[in-house]
């Protein structure tokens, strides 16, 4: 069996590997390549995939337990564990969500469960002018811990952040124009907010990463709320530094993978209704790290 070929960005974060085929089973050996990637480059793509919505499936979860999506919306008929991201309007019908100008965010944590890995294919990509749009950036939470000042470490030692689903919910519908209904009292009950540290130990290469993200994240439960609420805009403004971010471009049959413990991400929202983006999404909660939240 050929060792996959592993290829760095060159950049705060992000590689390539090639010589995997998604649509085959993989072996524990390959899956244990990808996670000790994971551990080293944050975000992973893999070119040239042909999948079917089922080896997507399949290959996520490979690392995980799947998350099924509080708010129900857009996911493949019989399949509630793959999301369809989409801009693609039919009948008068959108056919996904869109995730593009969402800002900069982790997922699930907001969720008791923290996400793992989000797991991305790419069946279509808008171009202008031979140019792909629709980025992925990301940024490096592993960096932004390292670079933060000394004494805000100690400051925030032991501190935890509360995140909440509904912030970024209401967000996207006040600001962004997107046409999600509010959510329900049952969709709110779902995903009540969680607390969670605002430094974890990543659980796959030992460093310690900041977490939190102007997404979800509300308040420092520990401090004045004066006082959280400026170390958070500080934190929000320092956690984005371009020296930590990496933007990834997106070609068709690309499957995108990263891990959610030291990023945060943002899809850019750089086309137009008319630029067709068409993408297949699934979510791994964090059970193969912490069995115990689940």
């Amino acid at each position: 069996m050929p060792v996959p070929e592993i290829i760095p960005s060159g950049e705060a974060l992000g590689a390539t590997v090639k010589g995997l085929d998604l649509a085959a089973p993989i072996a524990e050996a390959e899956v244990d390549t990808v996670l000790r990637a994971l551990g080293a480059y944050s975000v992973l793509r893999f070119p040239d995939q042909s999948l079917t919505t089922a080896d997507l499936r399949n290959f996520s979860a490979r690392f995980g337990e799947l998350e099924i999506n509080v708010a129900n919306a857009f996911q493949e008929p019989g399949m509630p564990e793959v999301m369809i991201l989409s801009n693609i309007v039919k009948d008068g019908r959108p056919t996904g969500l869109a995730d593009a100008g969402q800002g900069w965010h982790t997922d699930m944590s907001y969720s008791k469960t923290i996400a793992f890995a989000n797991v991305l294919y790419g069946i279509e990509i808008p171009h202008r002018d031979g140019r792909p749009l629709g980025a992925t950036e990301f940024s490096s939470m592993t960096a932004a811990y390292d670079g933060l000042p000394e004494d805000l470490k100690r400051r925030l030692e032991g501190k935890t952040v509360l995140h909440d689903f509904n912030k970024f919910w209401e967000m996207m519908r006040r600001e962004k124009g997107s046409a999600r209904a509010p959510l329900t009292e049952a969709q709110r009950k779902a995903k009540p907010p969680v607390s969670h540290p605002v430094f974890l130990t990543h659980p796959i290469n030992g460093r310690k990463v900041l977490y939190a993200n102007p997404g979800y994240s509300m308040r420092i439960n520990e401090l004045p709320e004066k006082e959280g609420d400026e170390i958070l805009a500080f934190l929000f403004e320092h956690q984005v530094r371009p020296e930590y971010r990496y933007r990834f471009s997106w070609t068709k049959g690309d499957v995108l993978m990263w891990e959610n413990f030291g990023t945060i991400h943002n899809a850019v929202a750089d086309y137009g209704p008319h630029e067709h983006r068409f993408i297949k999404r699934c979510q791994v909660a964090a059970t193969r790290f912490f069995p115990e939240a689940a």
